[in-house]
């Protein structure tokens, strides 16, 4: 990957920048989420389609930021088990670091049934927790938002990706790619990597003209909704019940082919 990585960054260079500062004020908080999964072959493609319309996220002189995250769940995932028996109004609970920046947040994600995503979070001193202990007062904002008691989560997958940020010149949508993908299970201790595919979001207030469907309509990249928590149990866990994820998976595998 890593002569990719230096044509990746070529192309980065030669885009119009945006300081972290700058897109905070187009965080998209509460916001419609359409997700699509391309190989990452595609990328140098991608960028080169995106530079007319696109400035990327510049953050201490780089485009592409190493992210890390661990998910809590209950002991018998109750939250993997929501999202495969298709329940609409579901939550995720995580830790997301930026590593480079040395930040990490206690973050609650809902996705409600009429599709909209919502984000509320805290900073923590930790990345990784051993137990749900580990977050001391920070107990109280999982009491107060979630729909699980703290005292029943526990770590559950824990994953690495790099990530490239990007918003159009318009300031109404935002755009992540994130490549080198890999996870690792905390209760099986199995751990997978997917370099060879890249997950694409586009972040929208609401529905409407978007200059990145355009271009991925262009490149014949479809829309595929992917779950980084649900696809990463699902390949590490042998034992769970992923009917929801056999077609999905069979899609991915030949995207990668």
């Amino acid at each position: 990957m890593d002569v990719e990585l230096t044509r990746i960054n070529a192309l980065l260079d030669k885009m119009k920048t945006i300081s972290l500062e700058e897109m905070e004020n187009i965080r998209l908080m509460d916001r419609i989420d359409s997700k699509f999964v391309a190989a990452v072959s595609l990328l140098p493609q991608l960028l080169e389609e995106m530079n007319p319309y696109f400035k990327v996220q510049k953050t201490e002189g780089k485009q592409i930021a190493p992210y890390c995250t661990q998910y809590l769940d209950t002991p018998d995932l109750e939250m993997f088990v929501m999202h495969q028996n298709g329940k609409l109004n579901r939550q995720k609970i995580r830790i997301r670091s930026y590593v480079e920046s040395n930040l990490s947040f206690l973050e609650i994600k809902n996705k409600n049934n009429k599709g909209r995503t919502s984000k509320m979070r805290v900073p923590v001193p930790l990345s990784h927790l051993a137990s749900v202990d580990d977050l001391n007062e920070k107990k109280q904002f999982v009491e107060k938002n979630s729909m699980f008691s703290s005292s029943n989560l526990k770590p559950s997958l824990a994953n690495q990706f790099q990530r490239i940020t990007f918003v159009n010149n318009k300031a109404t949508e935002r755009v992540t790619i994130d490549i080198n993908l890999s996870f690792a299970n905390y209760r099986t201790g199995n751990k997978v990597a997917l370099d060879e595919l890249m997950i694409l979001e586009l972040k929208q207030s609401g529905r409407q003209h978007s200059d990145f469907r355009e271009i991925l309509h262009e490149l014949n990249i479809k829309p595929l909704s992917f779950s980084k928590y649900c696809m990463g149990i699902v390949l590490t866990d042998p034992c769970v019940k992923y009917n929801r994820f056999k077609g999905k998976w069979s899609t991915i595998n030949k995207l990668i082919r």
